[in-house]
């Protein structure tokens, strides 16, 4: 499936990270005992991580949380939730499905610093839930992938944060200009974090299998943004409006985007020292700041 910078959809998490549709929705269930696992529902796209390797993996990818609070995407039936309960001070896992909870709650009810949240992670304030500073781990589902990361770029930023997404998706994250996977993703990604890849996920890691390879990816806040918060918003706009003419020139991609004759076009690229003739997909982040800037 083909992903951007701000695609829609809504519904729960993959797991670890199991997709979900409204849980409001849902007709009422019986208790469900503590000692029974929930199966994977296909309605919600679940897969369950099982990978012991990926799992330390994406733990140790976060670094040291013996004093931090981890929010955790999705804890499905709470592989990755042992490990991170083990290693963090504080532990909140957000998840959309509602038996999980409630495996979820018993599961962890003697251990006082875990909290399990039933919710939308799309209509969770990720930071009032921590409380304070905190980093982010989760498996996230492949169809909203792009909106639960840009959702998780809201300021105040998470300290770090560990995702295992579709592998397409993450050679996007971090692609260099100039690469053919280089796109609106890359960029709005790239202009306000670190991204890096850690590893490929065979299918096999999962119950059941998906289709697609997957890969652990951090991404960390960069020290100095290429672009000031305040224009954060207009950046992505201008990004993705530049990348649906990816084709084109850059004297055209402006004068499109910002409605401006051929010479102010030709003025705004001038006074930003780049190539006319560049097509977006060359353009670093900070070149994109830089028209941001002038076009203000």
């Amino acid at each position: 499936m083909k992903h951007g910078p701000f695609g829609s959809g809504r519904g729960g998490n993959r797991s670890v990270g199991n997709t979900g549709a409204n849980s409001k929705n849902s007709s009422p269930r019986p208790p469900r005992s503590p000692d029974r696992l929930p199966g994977p529902r296909k309605r919600f796209g679940q897969h369950f991580l099982s990978d012991t390797r990926v799992l330390d993996s994406i733990a140790d990818a976060l670094g040291d949380v013996s004093d931090r609070t981890v929010v955790e995407i999705g804890p499905g039936r709470g592989a990755l939730t042992d490990r991170l309960a083990a290693r963090a001070k504080r532990l909140v896992a957000i998840e959309v499905d509602r038996d999980l909870v409630q495996y979820l709650r018993a599961r962890y009810a003697d251990r006082p610093h875990v909290e399990i949240v039933e919710g939308d992670v799309l209509n969770t304030n990720l930071a009032q839930l921590a409380g304070g500073p905190y980093v982010l781990a989760g498996n996230v589902p492949y169809y909203i992938t792009t909106p639960i990361i840009f959702h998780a770029l809201e300021l105040p930023r998470p300290e770090a944060a560990v995702y295992l997404v579709q592998k397409e998706v993450a050679d996007r994250m971090a692609a260099p200009p100039g690469d053919k996977t280089y796109g609106a993703l890359s960029v709005n990604l790239q202009a306000v974090v670190k991204v890096e890849f850690i590893r490929k996920v065979a299918p096999g890691s999962f119950n059941p299998p998906p289709a697609v390879d997957s890969a652990v990816v951090r991404v960390t806040p960069r020290g100095a943004s290429v672009i000031e918060p305040e224009l954060e918003a207009k950046f992505r706009s201008f990004v993705l409006a530049a990348f649906g003419l990816r084709r084109k020139q850059l004297v055209r991609v402006v004068r499109t985007v910002a409605s401006l004759d051929a010479e102010a076009a030709q003025a705004i690229v001038a006074s930003c020292g780049l190539n006319p003739e560049a097509r977006p997909e060359t353009l670093s982040p900070a070149e994109f700041a830089l028209l941001v800037r002038a076009l203000q």
